[in-house]
Formats: C-alpha cells, structure tokens, sequence
C-alpha cells in the first residue's frame, strides 16, 4: 500500500508524459485537417478533370 501512495505522489516524468500527450494531440489534429484538405482538393480537381472533358474534343 505504501509502494502506491509513493507512485501517486511520484511526479518524475509528468511533464514529458504532458508533452507527449499534447504531440499526440496535435498530430490527431494535423491528420484530421490534411485529410479533409486533401479530400476538397481532389473533389475541386476532379470537378475541374470533369468541366474540362467535353471541351477538349
């Protein structure tokens, strides 16, 4: 039980488990953004691919 109550108040590493926490955080976000970015540019280029077939011929 003591071992335990050491461990809660044992804060050595705190601070990186923290920023590991925020980098994770930070590159769930970048992920979610590139890919919808990504989605809207394909969705523009393809849209553009479309308008452009009937003119080229």
């Amino acid at each position: 039980m003591a071992f335990f109550r050491k461990l809660r108040r044992d804060e050595t590493g705190a601070t990186a488990i923290e920023y590991g926490l925020i980098a994770a955080l930070i590159a769930v976000a970048a992920v979610t953004a590139m890919s919808t970015i990504g989605t809207n540019v394909s969705t523009k280029f393809q849209k553009a691919a479309d308008d452009s077939d009937g003119t080229v011929g």
